[in-house]
């Protein structure tokens, strides 16, 4: 097995290789895949500073736009432009289903299985200072992580993220209702977002992550981050919540990024290394799992969502 041995590979890994006609060796090649960051709008002529600083070369990506690939062993935390918010790491990959959307400014784009950010931030740079992006994810966790995302690279403004289940999620983009029409008019509006949250609030996230709850309880919609242009401040909870239907203009772009049934590829295999091979069989060599359940989400996810453009 040569390299592959470092991974200490398990056996059902390696049968289940064998029985898909993947050779092992595959993954001695993981260290020359290289990694790729994009520079936000506005910040390209930094290439030669970020070069110089992080002592290698930017290879432009002409088929991705502000797309630049780097060594895999590089590293970009202590550089300026990636402290500052300038530049970001994101898969090629993941720039290619975003630019296949097509994003205009004055969007708004709905984006499923969010976390952590990535894909949610080069929307948002595509956007420019139009439209509005909101995201979805059930894992509270992984949205804070893309709530920290945004607002360090500055693109909170027009997003929105909530804690949800992407099958069912709902929520309009904007609200054409005037102030009140389906709302208490003593109901509190929304305010301000700020990182600080009454007492109530964060012993009910402290009891669900204690009990580890990924949803809210009651199954509804959870917005947990909104920008100032995002469309939320003012607005009741009746008015934000209330289900989308035909007077309202729907999404015009989505992107369903629902769990993959391939968490095994060359460049993540190694990640379980620390996660435990348990959960490479849970996840991966699972076949009733991958062929029935993940499948299914799937088509769920993008089935549902489909509706929702354009109503």
């Amino acid at each position: 097995m040569g390299e592959t041995s470092k991974l200490q590979l398990p056996e059902t890994f390696l049968s289940f290789l064998e029985a898909n006609g993947l050779d092992p060796s595959i993954y001695t090649h993981r260290d020359s895949i290289p990694r790729y960051v994009r520079l936000k709008p506005g910040f390209e002529d930094l290439v030669g500073e970020i070069e110089y600083e992080i002592n290698c070369k930017l290879e432009k990506v002409n088929w991705l736009p502000g797309f630049y690939s780097i060594p895999p062993d590089v590293q970009i935390a202590r550089s300026m432009a990636y402290q500052q918010g300038k530049m970001y790491g994101i898969d090629a990959a993941s720039g290619a289903a975003v630019s296949a959307l097509g994003i205009s400014p004055g969007d708004h784009v709905l984006d499923l299985c969010a976390a952590p950010g990535a894909k949610l931030c080069m929307m948002l740079d595509l956007l420019g200072e139009k439209g509005t992006a909101t995201g979805v994810d059930v894992a509270r966790h992984r949205l804070a992580a893309c709530r920290t995302m945004l607002r360090k690279y500055g693109l909170g403004q027009r997003s929105r993220l909530f804690l949800a289940d992407g099958t069912t999620f709902s929520v309009p983009p904007i609200t054409n209702l005037p102030c009140g029409s389906c709302a208490d008019d003593h109901e509190e509006t929304f305010k301000e977002w700020t990182s600080r949250r009454p007492y109530k609030e964060r012993k009910q996230e402290a009891k669900a992550k204690n009990n580890n709850f990924f949803l809210p309880q009651n199954g509804q919609p959870e917005i947990i981050f909104y920008g100032q242009s995002s469309g939320v401040i003012g607005l009741k909870k009746k008015e934000l919540y209330r289900p989308l239907d035909q007077k309202d203009c729907g999404y015009d772009k989505v992107l369903v990024d629902a769990e993959c049934t391939h968490d095994g590829s060359i460049k993540h295999i190694q990640k379980f290394e620390q996660w435990g091979w348990t959960t490479l069989e849970r996840r991966v060599l699972d076949a009733e799992r991958t062929d029935r359940n993940l499948t299914a989400l799937q088509i769920v996810e993008t089935r549902g969502h489909s509706c929702i453009q354009h109503l």
